[in-house]
């Protein structure tokens, strides 16, 4: 007996000593990484860690990422990126030592890093263990996780606020509770800032060759302006940056029977808020129409969130529903009585893919769109695959062909079909719809943002050995932002020749970086100009002037000039 006590002891000591030596291995990587952004929240994340990732590039800052979303991806500082390789596929936190191995190995200026970290203790372990993030990013409060957070929004609130660094910074688009994220940032010694979407107008918005929202781009931007980057480079690098996998998009098909199908991929935004919302901006905006058709896709470990798809159906109004994944009972029976005769189960752990995907696209009409809801992964994988080997409908390309001016060019006449590029501009002039919900009083309550005292933000530079949080001004060489009363729309998804994905060439050696850094910080910074539409990873150009006596007339939305 005493040789097994023996014997115990010393595994544990063992254990022990080796324990000691990788944390401070993992330390000793951390402080080879000046700047690390930790991205926290509900909705959204995947995208901010890209644009964040994508601003600092812009800046000419060494940066690596890592997302968790969709597909975890590893960034490389050149835009590159690879899967993260999960052994037997699952998820844990611990891999997030590696990440900040390999990321260290970079000797980056910043590692822009998403939480993947649900329950509150292990977001608090995510923080303080793992990342030591000096910026930390709290996008917004949704209802989700609730069995994890919850039960209410406040608790989520709350829990999601563990992951803010103590003495740091974070920054926030949450409005409705910003009260309640300032008393958890004072009692963790965190200066609070939050990232006004109004401050990002709808001619940078134009940029992005998909679909975004306001408070991503504020967030990263302020990411940036805390490390030294300036706003017009930053938008330049969001820009260049590949989109996450997730993000939102419109694709058009033809079936076999010869039905044009609209199909709208919302598998990320699997919160019903964030769901309805982003459903709701594309039939406004035009880019899916009615008769509307939705997916539901199960999982068995998201019964609750499969039981609020199905509490969504009457808002969303559609012709049908089809429910796919297991078990599809958890959100049928979520939808109200008067709805649920218009469910089609096809679920099943073990369901043909042939077989349901046959029975959905044979029930719909000639010529209607299709939205897929609740969350990617299982079933809703296969969807997208099968979706992707039907053919793209041209017919409305051919359509704006013919009735384009004599010697337009290909791109001028052709819609692209990039998988990540919608095929109509979302910021065209918008339809008296779109108008009534979302600036009038309708479904959709507009909050106004929280009063915050008005002050400049310290600059925080992670290179700065001495006197890191001067204050500085990165507004005054840019003056204040106009008010446009309208913009004229534009085609800014004309067919480009694509490119490989991430095809750039390496960063220099980091010596030259800095140095290229230190210039364009004493530049003078003029202010942004609206970017030109272009491809997805086309370079950019400025646009020529036009002539003096050249004149543009424009038309409604889906027609050429």
């Amino acid at each position: 007996m005493l040789f097994l006590y023996t014997v115990l002891v010393v595994c544990c000591a063992v254990l022990l000593i080796a324990g000691v030596i990788e944390q401070r291995r993992h330390f000793t990587n951390l402080e080879h990484i000046p700047s690390r952004v930790l991205v926290n929240g509900i909705r959204g994340k995947s995208s901010i860690t890209r644009l964040c990732a994508g601003a600092l590039r812009g800046g000419d800052l060494t940066t690596v990422a890592k997302t968790t979303g969709t597909a975890a991806r590893f960034i490389h500082p050149d835009a590159t990126e690879e899967p993260v390789y999960r052994k037997f596929g699952i998820a844990n936190v611990v891999e997030q030592i590696g990440i900040v191995r390999r990321a260290a190995a970079y000797n980056p200026d910043a590692l822009v890093i998403e939480c993947m970290a649900v329950m509150p203790a292990l977001q608090e372990i995510n923080q303080s263990k793992l990342i030591r993030s000096t910026i930390g990013v709290l996008c917004n409060v949704r209802e989700d996780h609730l069995a994890e957070m919850g039960p209410t929004l406040d608790d989520v609130a709350r829990s999601l606020s563990r992951s803010m660094p103590e003495n740091g910074i974070c920054v926030t688009a949450e409005k409705d509770r910003f009260a309640i994220l300032k008393e958890e940032a004072d009692a963790r010694n965190c200066e609070l800032i939050y990232a006004d979407p109004e401050t990002v107008t709808d001619d940078e918005l134009r940029g992005f060759s998909w679909f975004t929202f306001k408070e991503n781009v504020a967030i990263a931007l302020k990411v940036a302006e805390l490390l030294g980057v300036g706003r017009e480079v930053a938008l330049q690098g969001m820009y260049d940056a590949p989109p996450d996998p997730g993000v939102l998009s419109v694709e058009r098909y033809v079936t076999e029977e010869g039905k044009k199908l609209r199909f709208a991929n919302v598998f990320a935004a699997n919160d019903p808020e964030s769901t309805l919302m982003n459903i709701n901006q594309l039939l406004d905006l035009g880019a899916i129409h009615r008769p509307l058709n939705v997916v539901i896709n199960c999982r068995p470990d998201r019964v609750e969130r499969n039981g609020q798809m199905g509490e969504i159906i009457p808002d969303l109004q559609p012709d049908k529903v089809f429910v796919i994944g297991h078990p599809a009972k958890s959100a049928i029976d979520a939808i109200p009585a008067d709805w649920r005769s218009r469910a089609v189960d096809l679920g099943g752990d073990r369901r043909d893919p042939e077989e349901f995907m046959g029975q959905l696209l044979g029930q719909l009409g000639a010529d209607s769109s299709l939205v897929a809801i609740g969350n990617i992964h299982g079933q809703g994988e296969v969807l997208l695959e099968h979706l992707a080997e039907l053919p793209a409908d041209e017919s409305e390309d051919s359509a704006q062909a013919a009735a384009a001016p004599a010697g337009a060019t290909p791109a001028e006449t052709t819609g692209s079909h990039h998988l990540y590029e919608p095929h109509i501009d979302p910021y065209q002039h918008y339809p008296e719809a779109y108008e009534t919900r979302y600036t009038h009083t309708g479904s959709l309550q507009v909050v106004p943002a929280p009063q915050v005292p008005a002050q400049h933000y310290p600059a925080y530079d992670g290179h700065a050995a001495q006197d890191p949080y001067a204050a500085q001004d990165p507004y005054a060489a840019q003056g204040a932002y106009q008010d446009q009363a309208s913009y004229a729309p534009q085609d800014p998804y004309a067919a480009q020749q694509e490119s490989a994905y991430g095809a750039q060439a390496p960063y220099d050696a980091y010596a030259h970086q800095h140095q290229q850094h230190q210039q364009h910080q004493n530049q003078h910074q003029a202010p942004p100009q609206p970017p030109a539409p272009r491809g997805l990873f086309e370079p950019r150009v400025p646009p020529a002037p036009p002539a003096a006596d050249e004149t543009q007339q424009w038309h409604s939305p889906g027609e050429q000039r």
